[in-house]
């Protein structure tokens, strides 16, 4: 039997999996959409493309599976860039289809034309050092072949984003649906711990025991891992204290005793100083130690000591410093072998809670630059004790802010926190917390701040519209804050581009049809947590801080 091309491909999407996919619609992608009127596959009408992309990154976060997004021709597709870019930098598996002019008009100047014949814009070149695949499909005889490879990069242990553009008479033209079972979607595969040669697995063991201040550096590929409750095992074993990158929060809970809290410029920097002070020993699992996470790659933090890396990334691997033993494979199948080559040599490491005790007192231990920050910006710690107190289990937070959240939120393996990692693109989290609804319902939270929230806060109508509960936190001051701060900090308070007037948010949240609370002291925090329904309505929160409170960051600098 024969179909179109768009109906061909809203069957491979289905095969992916794909349940929702995020968009608007267009002359140049409309027969997609007409196949998709027939499919299970929910097509969500964003206010936005790059709404809908960032939509589609919330949904792969959240799921773990493939999502997609979808626009027409020209700005249809340019709109998408920052959301498929952010996609890129966090390996998530999302699928962009874009339309395109008919190619019988390529090259003749055709509305929205793509093509990058005859001055035109090249709609693919624009998305070519963004994904791990792009493919302009001008030809229905290798489609199978297109589809093939990229649901090879969208299944891929190390995954990415997935361009496909196509003409619009392609999409009309008919192909045998049988083909689509030569289409191999296999499911992802990821490095294997047992064929790891256990000369590099007995090193490590000794190393760690051999170590007398090990700290365990988690980052994201820990979470992505499952790695949780191994890492928890090691560092309850061994007594190791743990430390995260930012994207790592909540590998283990931060309100245990062996908890150093977040590693990177913008924390408090209890981590900083123990590693530091104590470290003889880095157990680096699955961080890419960043900018951030590095303090601009202080090598004070490193040198000294001995690190050993754990990546399922090759890439990642000695990357930014030298280790002792680099280990290429999944970390939670790794540390799980590592436990139990450790077991067969000791019980229990003895320990009087020295340990718990030196990471307590460093966690006591605050500097000057710590206690101005914590004075200036009361509300925004409790409004995150509050958060942690009341919702302990099943919370999703997408956090644009990052700086609060980094240092006053306490992260358990029970919550899913989202820093804007990726690109760090303003907007982010209103749109991904959406399309993270699309996959799961359950309390959502998008902290943003004012200047993030006026690039994205359209979207908000999209929750409306699919009646997606979501609590958007809006930290509200009347500046860029980080510019401001720079601007302060660096360039002599000679502020230009930073300030800014706010519309009236209780209008703005009334015209929307949604709740509202303003937040200008503590009471007003106990009153919204207590009265609001902050699990199956769409509030926006609005949190008073002072415009010429700045952070300062533990780092050298």
């Amino acid at each position: 039997m024969q179909i179109k091309v768009s109906e061909f491909i809203v069957n491979y999407m289905e095969r992916l999996g794909i349940e929702c996919i995020f968009g608007m619609p267009g002359a140049h992608i409309l027969p997609v959409y007409d196949a998709l009127y027939d499919s299970p596959i929910q097509a969500v009408l964003a206010k936005h493309e790059q709404g809908a992309a960032f939509m589609a990154g919330g949904y792969a976060k959240s799921s773990g599976s493939v999502s997609a997004c979808i626009a027409t021709a020209g700005p249809g597709a340019t709109n998408l860039i920052t959301g498929i870019a952010n996609a890129y930098a966090d390996r998530l598996p999302v699928l962009a289809v874009t339309g395109e002019a008919p190619t019988y008009i390529f090259g003749k100047g055709g509305l929205q034309e793509s093509s990058g014949e005859g001055g035109s814009i090249s709609q693919a070149d624009l998305f070519r050092s963004i994904t791990r695949y792009c493919r302009v499909v001008e030809r229905v005889d290798y489609l199978p072949q297109v589809l093939t490879q990229a649901a090879n990069a969208l299944l891929s242990p190390t995954p990415g984003p997935v361009l496909l553009t196509i003409p619009y008479n392609v999409q009309n033209e008919l192909i045998d649906a049988d083909l689509l079972d030569s289409v191999s979607m296999a499911t992802r595969a990821t490095p294997a711990i047992p064929s790891l040669p256990m000369p590099p697995l007995r090193d490590l063991a000794r190393l760690v025991l051999d170590a007398e201040h090990p700290v365990i550096i988690a980052g994201y590929g820990s979470i992505r891992s499952g790695a949780h409750g191994s890492i928890s095992r090691l560092s309850a074993l061994l007594n190791i204290p743990v430390a995260s990158s930012l994207k790592g929060k909540g590998i283990i809970d931060e309100r245990s005793a062996l908890a150093l809290g977040s590693l990177g410029v913008t924390s408090n920097g209890h981590a900083y100083r123990y590693i530091l002070e104590k470290a003889d020993l880095l157990i680096v699992l699955g961080a890419g130690f960043n900018e951030r996470t590095s303090y601009l790659w202080d090598e004070a933090l490193l040198g000294g000591r001995k690190i050993v890396q754990v990546d399922s990334d090759p890439g990642q691997l000695e990357k930014v410093f030298h280790a002792e033993i680099a280990i290429c494979g999944d970390i939670d199948a790794t540390i799980s072998a590592l436990l139990e080559e450790i077991e067969t040599r000791i019980q229990n490491r003895p320990d009087d809670g020295a340990t718990a005790t030196r990471v307590a007192e460093e966690k006591r231990t605050s500097n000057a630059d710590w206690q101005i920050f914590k004075s200036g910006f009361s509300l925004a710690e409790a409004f995150f004790q509050h958060l942690r107190e009341h919702f302990q289990r099943e919370a999703v937070v997408f956090d644009d802010n990052i700086i609060f959240a980094q240092n006053f939120y306490d992260v358990s393996e029970h919550t899913n926190y989202y820093p804007n990692s990726g690109i760090s693109s303003l907007g982010h989290a209103i749109p991904a917390a959406i399309g993270a609804q699309f996959h799961r319902t359950r309390p959502c939270f998008a902290v943003i701040g004012d200047g993030g929230f006026q690039m994205c806060c359209m979207e908000i109508m999209t929750a409306v519209n699919y009646a997606k509960p979501l609590n958007v936190v809006l930290f509200n001051n009347g500046t860029m804050g980080l510019i401001r701060k720079n601007q302060h900090q660096l360039y002599n308070r000679r502020f230009i581009n930073a300030d800014f007037v706010n519309p009236d948010y209780a209008s703005l949240a009334h015209a929307f049809g949604i709740n509202y609370k303003k937040i200008t002291q503590l009471s007003d925090l106990d009153a919204l947590f207590d009265t609001f329904d902050l699990e199956h309505t769409i509030n926006l929160i609005d949190i008073e801080i002072d415009k010429d409170a700045f952070p300062n960051y533990s780092s050298k600098r």
